[in-house]
């Protein structure tokens, strides 16, 4: 797909890092975070904060409004969570693939012999899994990338042990590593929309990118 162009500021950007809004069949806006929604869309590319700010002024009505050419549609008052929730299960669905696809790998132990023999394209960490147990797979992997004293660690995800345990089908999900190149990049990009959305994202540096490539990069940076 071509760039698409943020209703509110204007910017053009990849669609992946955008959401798309569709009409419902009642008429009303709705969040269409997988582009498929049949009909005219508009895109948005701004933050939870921003977007609950342009709906209170009305900015966000009003570039509806041009982007749809129609005056028969409504706003629901909590869209900016509606967008955000449904971000987060695109996430969660997206794990739930790649699981059954068998590309990603459980179990702090598993995921520390395949860190470090360099097996390890992304490391995930639950919101609320301990820090401790963080270091040691952010070790592991530093390791395996041969990155030792380098900054590379694992990225922690905005959501809880309990949702991706209920996303994959499986207890205590805490730790997850991806080993497949090409599903990295597919939760890579999950994961950036909703980090962008909620504006916490990381910026990704060189040497995250290679490893979801297979080529060589920079050292030091989060993966």
């Amino acid at each position: 797909m071509t760039e698409r162009r943020c209703i509110l500021s204007g910017d053009r950007a990849d669609p992946e890092t955008l959401v798309r809004l569709a009409l419902g069949p009642a008429g009303e806006i709705l969040p269409d975070v997988r582009a498929k929604a049949p009909g005219r869309g508009a895109w948005v590319g701004v933050s939870h904060d921003a977007l609950e700010k342009a709906q209170a002024n009305g900015k966000l009505k009003g570039a509806l409004a041009r982007a749809f050419k129609t005056g028969e549609f409504a706003v629901p008052d909590d869209l900016p969570a509606l967008i955000e929730g449904a971000l987060r299960q695109d996430l969660l669905s997206r794990l739930g693939l790649e699981s059954k696809a068998s590309m990603l790998l459980t179990g702090s132990e598993k995921i520390d012999v395949a860190a470090r023999k360099g097996q390890v394209k992304l490391l995930l960490h639950a919101a609320d899994a301990a820090a401790d147990g963080n270091r040691k797979l952010d070790q592991a992997l530093r390791v395996g990338q041969e990155a030792e004293g380098s900054d590379l660690a694992g990225l922690v995800l905005p959501v809880d042990r309990g949702a991706l345990s209920m996303a994959m089908g499986r207890e205590n999900v805490v730790h997850i590593a991806v080993t497949d190149s090409k599903a990295a990049s597919r939760l890579r990009a999950a994961v950036g929309r909703l980090e962008s959305y909620l504006g916490c994202a990381t910026q990704a540096p060189a040497r995250q990118e290679a490893l979801a490539t297979d080529e060589p990069g920079a050292s030091g940076g989060t993966i």
